[in-house]
């Protein structure tokens, strides 16, 4: 296996994502980074020397056969990120429910699956991490958003049962409930005022502080949102 880290992004675009790849590439990580369509991430791949890989997160073979091939290319990771998610937006009498059981696989299944193959090389291997990619709606469901309460309440769970299973076995597992909303180039939410979205060069940095962590003090969540957020 290869002396350098590795880092693995799962769900991966413009945003918080790009800044991770950043981030990792920064520090002298290895980056591999997945998403359905790879040609948007040309010119982050160009930009920090990451590789692309095409992966459709809710299909065991695919994912499967991603963690096969970045082992191959570069070594098993060391920390593995989940960043997808889809949602479905309107009143329940109104969802369609074939979106909606795809909006929840996107955002809850397939983290289950990439944790599962992370899982798998890492218990083996004795030491590595696993972060996803949460919401407020994890933790608090609002109106007419029953589909992403559902997928991130469901993925807030699986991250509380994996910390409890696998911090003892040297895995770190970490959960981020993004309180907020994260800021994009041309953004049009700019009535919020100085500081109301999250940059994402700062979740970034909060994500590597985490994975730095010293195990004898490990957490397993945090929340992040802007200070003039409502709470």
């Amino acid at each position: 296996m290869s002396a350098e880290e590795i880092a693995l992004i799962v769900g991966t675009g413009p945003g918080l994502s790009a800044s991770l790849t950043q981030r990792f590439a920064r520090e002298g990580v290895k980056v591999a980074i997945a998403a359905r369509n790879i040609e948007k991430l040309e010119n982050l791949t160009s930009k920090t020397g990451a590789k692309a890989y095409a992966c459709d997160a809710v299909s065991p073979v695919e994912v499967k056969n991603l963690f096969s091939s970045v082992k191959a290319d570069f070594g098993e990771p060391n920390i593995v990120v989940y960043n997808a998610s889809n949602r479905v937006r309107g009143p329940i009498t109104e969802l369609d429910p074939e979106a909606v059981l795809n909006a929840i696989k996107v955002s809850c299944y397939g983290a289950f699956l990439v944790a599962q193959q992370a899982a798998k090389q890492m218990v083996e291997r004795g030491n590595g991490a696993i972060f996803l990619t949460g919401a407020s709606a994890g933790v608090k469901g609002y109106p007419n958003s029953s589909t992403f309460a559902m997928g991130k309440f469901g993925l807030r769970g699986l991250a509380q049962s994996l910390a409890r299973e696998l911090h003892p076995q040297n895995v770190h597992i970490a959960h981020f409930v993004i309180d907020g909303g994260i800021n994009r180039e041309n953004d049009p939410r700019d009535n919020r005022g100085p500081d109301g979205l999250l940059e994402p060069d700062n979740i970034a940095n909060t994500y590597y502080n985490f994975w730095r962590q010293p195990r004898d003090c490990w957490a397993w969540e945090i929340e992040l949102r802007p200070w003039v957020e409502k709470f």
